[in-house]
């Protein structure tokens, strides 16, 4: 999907130092964007647009980026010493993502052929400062990598940006779409769908699970025997799911019908996300002849439908909906998976105390560290109390990352965790997907912490993001971010949260 995207370079130069020199910057310029290019560590395609010499050229350039869908984001770079007032008109136009490369064409200095006039052509040590000053003073948000265009660290560095700066792009016109409210009396998944849409740009729609059925009706069953037979191909399970007619093959081809209808829906409305509720999932009479409804929880296609990108909430949770859609996104290609997840029971066993993740039912597959099995049981909860249908995996012992996204009335919060997966014991009688992790710096300072700023009880968990990738998506987003390490002290923490909260208040327009 990154196919679909580019960064465009732009190169700060000016004509004082005469046409020869403009021709130099050009040619650098295009050795460098090739050579990142070729690196094989950048996802994204960096395309050249040329070097800016003017106020006018630097507009134009800012106003053709904002106005085409594929560039996700500007790199700007100062060549030679470009004077930052032609900047202004430019940069108060930009609407992308904008990171700073603070780099040099030539890696060393040539200490015995230097001479004036390599020093004019070469003057990146003071024409990004000059750049920085204007972007800071302009109170511009961006992200300033430093390094040499070859070295791999500060390409890597570059590749993160990238990467969320097409998830950013991708969140402009994501819509999640929410079957059935959010749970009853339930705080911490609620919140103002308007400002979430102004600040982070996915928008959220309430269909009604009515609609939904509409999908459930037009299903046919030779889609569903298709799709169970995919079930029985890629999940381990008991051969004895196979035998038609028993409740446990009916539990398998409903679920498989459920999937269809959802994939159905989302596809015809565009949405890139969704939410369900378990007191909401059709006609409540089950054994009413005109019943019209699912026989469960459609977990089981929740739980396919997030290894394949789309996000998910549960219980109307519409903000980790969207997150999870973000993090499954920025994650595209890495090889370790990301899932919503649920602090579900905690585990006092002194410096190993952890925390249970898992849900009723979706957890992503992606995280699991075997082969899924394919699994229904009784699922006692929601107005569908009933044989149910899901996959049940342990996650792989490993460190991660977990985020969630809150509302605090006046601003939002991004609260990021770093995490320690470790590895989890049967659960014979709660057969349920699960991961087991222990919050840093430990167990008591990280869920306090975690507490303290209001964290849900849901989250996004990925064990190939790291809190750079969550740095960046701040900085994009303009909002607040918490991050819980293995340096946070509680002290420490709430102090930076009372810092926090006076600087918000006092830039609202920054909220």
């Amino acid at each position: 999907m990154f196919d679909n995207y580019e960064i465009w370079w732009v190169t700060g130069a000016q004509l004082l130092y005469g046409g020869d020199a403009v021709i130099s910057v050009d040619a650098h310029s295009r050795e460098m964007v090739d050579g990142l290019n070729k690196s094989g560590r950048i996802p994204v395609k960096i395309v050249y647009k040329g070097t800016a010499n003017s106020s006018r050229e630097v507009a134009d350039i800012m106003k053709a980026a904002n106005n085409d869908d594929r560039c996700v984001g500007v790199m700007t770079w100062m060549h030679t010493f470009s004077p930052a007032k032609m900047w202004i008109h430019g940069l108060q136009q930009l609407n992308k993502p904008l990171l700073h490369f603070h780099t040099q064409f030539n890696a060393e200095i040539p200490w015995d052929s230097m001479d004036m006039d390599f020093m004019n052509l070469n003057q990146s040590a003071h024409g990004d400062r000059e750049f920085g000053h204007i972007c800071t003073r302009m109170r511009l948000r961006r992200k300033v990598v430093v390094g040499h265009w070859t070295d791999p660290e500060a390409q890597d560095r570059i590749a993160v940006w990238s990467r969320v700066a097409a998830a950013w792009a991708d969140s402009q016109d994501m819509l999640i779409i929410r079957f059935g409210d959010q749970m009853n009396n339930v705080a911490v998944t609620d919140g103002d769908k308007v400002e979430a849409e102004q600040r982070l740009g996915y928008h959220v729609d309430y269909t009604p699970v009515s609609e939904l059925m509409e999908y459930w009706k037009k299903v046919t069953d030779e889609e569903t025997n298709a799709l169970v037979a995919t079930y029985f191909k890629e999940y381990a399970h008991d051969p004895g799911l196979e035998e038609k007619g028993t409740d446990g093959y009916k539990s398998v081809w409903n679920a498989a019908r459920a999937e269809l209808a959802l994939r159905a829906i989302l596809k015809a409305k565009g949405a890139k996300g969704f939410t369900t509720n378990f007191d909401d999932l059709g006609t409540d009479d089950i054994n009413s002849p005109c019943f019209v409804g699912f026989d469960q929880i459609p977990g089981l296609a929740s739980q396919r439908l997030m290894a394949e990108g789309c996000g998910f909430g549960a219980e109307g949770d519409w903000k980790s909906a969207a997150l999870y859609r973000t993090v499954w996104f920025m994650s595209q290609g890495m090889p370790k998976g990301c899932s919503f997840l649920e602090d579900y029971t905690l585990n006092f066993d002194g410096a190993n105390s952890s925390i249970l993740q898992a849900h009723m039912l979706e957890v992503c597959p992606l995280i699991a560290e075997e082969r899924p099995r394919l699994e229904v049981h009784f699922l006692g909860i929601g107005i569908r109390k009933a044989q149910t249908a899901r996959l049940v995996f342990t996650s792989k012992p490993d460190k991660g990352v977990t985020a969630t996204v809150v509302d605090l009335g006046n601003r939002f919060r991004l609260i990021v965790n770093d995490v320690e997966c470790i590895k989890s014991k049967p659960l014979p009688k709660l057969p349920v997907a699960s991961a087991l992790w222990i919050p840093m710096p430990d167990f008591a300072t990280g869920a306090a912490a975690w507490i303290l700023a209001g964290g849900t009880h849901h989250s996004c968990f990925s064990y190939d993001l790291t809190p750079e990738y969550w740095e960046d998506y701040a900085e994009i987003a303009g909002i607040e971010m918490a991050h819980i390490n293995k340096d946070t002290t509680i002290p420490s923490f709430k102090n930076e949260l009372r810092w926090n909260e006076v600087y918000y208040m006092l830039n609202k327009s920054l909220c």
